[in-house]
């Protein structure tokens, strides 16, 4: 029986990792305690590495981002999104011809002759990929369990259990980012950062977010500390004068950081002086920032990007050596406009990623920092008549200098809308959405092993990884997929 009990995870951690707190003293207020657990749980970082999450809010559609594009596919895709004669465009099918620019060139080539390319608004990250500095990661998804079709179908969700709440955007959203639907308070990226902070000089720049708050930076002793796309948000009451009065701005600092006998607000103004002290050592970090990397303008996500890099550049003055980021681009829920809005969506995807690794070149470090796209989920392959549904599995894309580019990894699943039992259809379920072939616990876990994390501490980060590789009886889903040196 498979079962999803992350508290289980977090306890067996607590136990590993408490027996290394004896030295701090019972006596200490458990706040404090609490800090030393993250403290005693570092892997002893010596250089530098950064993760940088990169989600796309709405789930991205896979058949149009990674597009398939050898004849005999091509076809059955044209066919299915209403493509037009001659391999024109049509319906929701782009058209064959439009694809040559961002044909993807493997070193090595597919099995049956398989060719992708990327969409035609992607040609930075066509650049990237046949430069070998990005891969593709085909048809990966949440899963709790390796599954077949058949097990799929199968009504003992026991055996077999499906990641909670399919197809439902918050708590796909939660699922892919820590394990759980909406409503977990511990994601994947936090749990790394909770084994990083003791190798950081200030433990609260681990895990940080250009993008609002997320549940994946958010681990048992790790916060995220949010930024935004200039740098540390400021108190505006102590920053600068409040109506035009230093004095009142002075009263005003002294009050909220002041010491109090009430221990609630005690600890209120203790968190507001470590965000003061946050906010002043960020703004001066950066101060001696200057990147000569140019963003492309009027791009969300390119402006979050681009604060992660000169962040990433202050890391020596900010003690860091371990870090993990996220940033985020809305608008991927594209039942209706698909043709006319994702253009312009994975245009500013593919332009802020290449402009982010140009700034990782600049600064020497294209091998130590890697970014990588995640999703709500893939959609359908089949047309509603102006979009695609919600579906499961989707294409993703890692890139940076450490990345094992020019390649693709994970399974390329054949080209149908069907449901059958049919051996050449396994990993469809039905309206061309795709029952993954690689789990979100094997992309991550990857990604966590270059970070630094040991086969011993990957349970602590991922609680389904036991279910994955040769440790639980399944060589055929390695928890390295191998796309990282």
């Amino acid at each position: 029986m498979h079962l999803i009990q992350p508290q289980r995870h977090a306890r067996r951690a607590f136990l590993r990792r408490s027996s290394q707190l004896a030295m701090t003293g019972a006596a200490l207020p458990i706040a404090l305690n609490l800090s030393a657990i993250g403290q005693a749980a570092a892997f002893g970082a010596t250089d530098y590495k950064a993760l940088v999450c990169v989600f796309l809010y709405g789930g991205s559609d896979y058949a149009n981002s990674v597009v398939t594009y050898d004849s005999p596919s091509y076809d059955l895709y044209s066919t299915i999104r209403g493509g037009g004669a001659g391999q024109a465009a049509g319906g929701i099918a782009l058209g064959r011809a439009d694809l040559a620019a961002t044909l993807l060139t493997p070193g090595a080539a597919l099995p049956g002759g398989r060719q992708y390319a990327l969409h035609p608004s992607m040609t930075g990250l066509a650049g990237l990929f046949n430069s070998g500095k990005a891969a593709v990661l085909l048809n990966v998804g949440p899963l709790v369990v390796p599954l077949t079709k058949a097990q799929y179908n199968s009504p003992d969700r026991k055996l077999y259990p499906l990641p909670p709440k399919l197809f439902s955007h918050n708590d796909q959203q939660s699922v892919w980012q820590s394990s759980s639907p909406e409503g977990s308070t511990v994601g994947w990226g936090g749990n790394l950062g909770d084994l990083a902070m003791a190798s950081n000089g200030n433990s609260l720049f681990t895990c940080i977010s250009a993008t609002g708050n997320s549940v994946f930076l958010v681990g048992d002793s790790a916060l995220q500390y949010q930024v935004g796309t200039t740098g540390a948000v400021p108190i505006n009451g102590v920053k600068a004068a409040v109506n035009g009065s230093v004095a009142v701005k002075n009263a005003l600092t002294t009050l909220i950081q002041q010491s109090r006998p009430h221990t609630l607000e005690n600890e209120y103004n203790r968190v507001t002086q470590r965000s003061i002290a946050a906010e002043a050592q960020i703004t001066g970090a950066l101060a001696g920032v200057s990147l000569a990397t140019v963003f492309p303008s009027g791009n969300s996500l390119a402006d979050q990007l681009k604060i992660v890099a000169r962040l990433i550049a202050a890391r020596n003055t900010l003690g860091s050596r371990r870090q993990v980021f996220m940033v985020s681009l809305g608008g991927f829920d594209l039942h209706d406009n698909l043709i006319a809005q994702q253009p312009g969506l994975l245009a500013g995807v593919s332009a802020a990623m290449t402009a982010f690794y140009n700034a990782t070149l600049e600064m020497g470090l294209a091998d130590k920092v890697t970014s990588f796209t995640t999703s709500d989920f893939g959609r359908t392959l089949s047309s509603n008549g102006d979009g695609s549904d919600h579906g499961w599995g989707g294409h993703h894309l890692i890139v940076g200098g450490a990345v094992k580019g020019k390649a693709f990894y994970g399974t390329p699943p054949p080209v149908s809308i069907t449901d059958t039992s049919s051996p050449n259809d396994q990993w469809h379920v039905g309206q061309g959405r795709l029952l993954p072939s690689t789990a979100v616990d094997q992309y991550a876990a990857t990604l966590a092993r270059w970070f630094g994390v040991s086969d011993t501490e990957m349970a602590g980060v991922l609680p389904n990884i036991g279910h994955f590789g040769a440790a639980g009886g399944r060589a055929d889903y390695p928890t390295d997929l191998g796309f990282l040196a």
